[in-house]
């Protein structure tokens, strides 16, 4: 399994390669991974890692060689490529006969090029798929431990939230998990419901001007930027709604913790929320104005949301697992007629 991103930050992608890689080695299959050295301890001791200079750009030959030279020595069954990157860098390889070049596409991408050159394609959500011509697809939703999720949503909380109506988002402080969205929708929000609270969880290069838009906004007193959490199970035990205000995602790992720890979910019109939550559950579009009403709604009936989103809990608790998720993988490295 090749995991090229820079080693600058966890999130989607690195949680699924490190979740996929532990689930397969448990399963008793012999489980390589070449990331960059910093993932090094996000993975267990079942996994074996080989450091790789990941920082490198993908056509940089001493990361060709040093991947090529690993790659050699193992002689695998399957080499499975996570992200656009490491299918650029797999598409490239030779690989002795019966060995298997496969990749995941996490997300929406400006060309399919690196990946049209593998045996097979795994998209990890229904618009991803849509939007791929490889002859070989498969759809594999992402998935969590579901006995790791009980036993911490049944912890003593490791973040205690404000006591009034609690709201939280979470995810890279980037622009594309859409925040500054969400902190322009909040003062409409806080005029129906003058106590709420927005805590969002993450770090990244927003933090500094969403603090900033948020006294601007005159709201600030109201939102918490609470960095980066590793385990937000408990923190979605305890919050009221989960606002995923993104312009695009693959398959966002919050909406399963959410939904497995049954914490109502609100979001924008992205790959995975549309596909699991009801329609009362989505933003018609990514405006301000259409966010602060769902959350507005949300918040003013949430008794009847999770009526309607009873569905959604038990479609999570049935499929959304990290074993459901291992063993459909491990149906496309082996079985050659397997389709979605």
């Amino acid at each position: 399994m090749i995991l090229g991103t820079p080693g600058t930050g966890w999130g989607g992608m690195e949680k699924h390669t490190a979740d996929l890689a532990g689930a397969l080695a448990a399963l008793d299959h012999e489980v390589h991974v070449l990331a960059h050295p910093s993932y090094r301890k996000q993975f267990g001791e079942r996994v074996l890692f080989h450091p790789c200079p990941m920082q490198l750009g993908r056509r940089n030959p001493w990361l060709s060689y040093r991947v090529r030279r690993i790659i050699s020595a193992l002689h695998p069954d399957v080499v499975h490529a996570q992200g656009s990157k490491a299918a650029t860098m797999v598409s490239r390889l030779r690989l002795p006969p019966g060995c298997r070049k496969i990749g995941t596409v996490h997300g929406s991408k400006s060309t399919e090029r690196p990946f049209l050159q593998l045996d097979k394609v795994i998209a990890v959500s229904t618009p991803v798929y849509d939007s791929l011509t490889h002859p070989r697809k498969f759809r594999i939703f992402n998935g969590i431990d579901v006995q790791q999720s009980e036993e911490t949503v049944s912890r003593v909380e490791e973040y205690p939230l404000p006591s009034a109506i609690t709201v939280i988002a979470a995810g890279r402080l980037e622009p594309v998990k859409g925040f500054r969205q969400l902190i322009s929708a909040w003062p409409g929000v806080l005029a129906r419901f003058p106590s709420a609270h927005l805590t969002i969880f993450g770090d990244g290069s927003e933090k500094t001007g969403l603090l900033e838009q948020a006294k601007q906004l005159g709201c600030s007193e109201s939102i918490t930027l609470a960095g980066y959490l590793t385990n937000l199970m408990p923190v979605l035990g305890q919050a009221d709604l989960l606002v995923i205000s993104s312009e695009r995602e693959g398959f966002p790992y919050i909406l399963v913790e959410a939904l497995m720890a049954q914490c109502l979910v609100v979001s924008t019109p992205v790959a995975g929320c549309v596909e699991i939550l009801p329609n009362e559950a989505i933003a018609p579009d990514h405006s301000v104005t259409a966010l602060s009403t769902l959350i507005i709604a949300a918040l003013s009936a949430p008794g009847e949301l999770r009526r309607q989103e009873q569905l959604a809990f038990d479609y999570a608790r049935a499929h959304l697992t990290l074993e459901a998720m291992a063993n459909a993988t491990l149906e496309v490295y082996v079985d050659p007629d397997s389709d979605d």
